[in-house]
């Protein structure tokens, strides 16, 4: 019940303030055969994804992120877009952090803005780059980094790059190409690169369990967002199947390929998605 309420408030403190109106750029997944010296590549960073649009953050869903006191001096008046990230494999941490609507110093302490793309930004992304490293090093930030950027020359040296990213606690990578402009909603000149597929969908009901599971959720019943519904049933904590993600609540799962009646194949349960509000699915 208290999750529910603070998503609630979560939503209603978004309504009275506009969110920027930019869509945001969304990437597709990579695909092998794509020319890799043509793309910038940068680790794919398990953070909340934000938009600084010069005077405040907001969540890529649209809803304001309160910071404490001074975490965004000094930034500049440009809008930024980038990952709000504690550090690999901390999401849950940050995620609750940005989720809170009283913004604890002590629990904001660590968390940074990791810039990656500039979406008012006129010139192709190598010019972007150029522009991100001049407004981070200006800014002289604590709280404010970019996401280093590099270039490989082939698909070996880009497969060695993410098995190190993966061994090291890392989630993936992203490839941007170097001459493209920005563009709203999803483009194959943005392509994210993850040793498996995940993508999201809404709960729509639960499912009792059995066995060691009853008495609780056993499963949840979801819904893509073209309206295909599927059970969702492992990668559950006993805490989670105690207390379920609430019916309307969005969540990322992993999943195998798919099926002959395209469903994702062996999904199993991420983690609740933090961006209100819901996401793209496909992101």
């Amino acid at each position: 019940m208290r999750a529910l309420l603070l998503v609630l408030l979560f939503f209603l403190a978004g309504a009275v303030l506009p969110a920027p109106a930019t869509a945001p750029m969304l990437a597709t997944s990579y695909r092998h055969g794509v020319a890799v010296p043509e793309f910038l590549v940068s680790e794919k960073l398990d953070g909340v994804r934000g938009r600084w649009d010069g005077q405040r953050l907001w969540t890529r869903g649209g809803a304001p992120v309160t910071t404490p006191p001074g975490f965004t001096r000094g930034w500049p008046g440009e809008p930024m877009e980038g990952e709000l990230w504690l550090g690999r494999g901390r999401f849950d941490e940050v995620g609750a952090i940005v989720r809170r609507l009283d913004a604890d110093p002590r629990a904001w302490r660590g968390v940074r803005f990791m810039v990656f793309d500039l979406p008012a930004h006129p010139g192709p992304f190598t010019g972007r780059v150029v522009r991100m490293r001049r407004l981070v090093a200006a800014a002289g930030s604590p709280t404010l980094a970019m996401i280093p950027q590099r270039h490989f020359r082939s698909a070996t040296e880009l497969d060695a790059e993410l098995a190190r990213v993966v061994a090291a606690g890392g989630e993936g990578l992203v490839l941007h190409r170097g001459a493209a402009l920005y563009r709203a909603g999803r483009s194959d000149d943005l392509l994210k690169y993850k040793p498996y597929q995940d993508a999201e969908a809404q709960v729509v009901a639960h499912l009792p369990g059995q066995g060691k599971y009853a008495g609780r959720m056993g499963a949840v019943q979801v819904r893509t967002a073209d309206g295909r519904q599927f059970r969702i049933g492992s990668g559950f904590t006993d805490a989670q199947r105690g207390d379920p993600p609430p019916v309307g609540t969005w969540l990322t799962y992993r999943y195998n390929g798919l099926t002959s009646t395209g469903l994702p194949r062996f999904a199993r349960f991420v983690r609740v998605r933090d961006e209100l509000p819901p996401p793209d699915p496909l992101r």
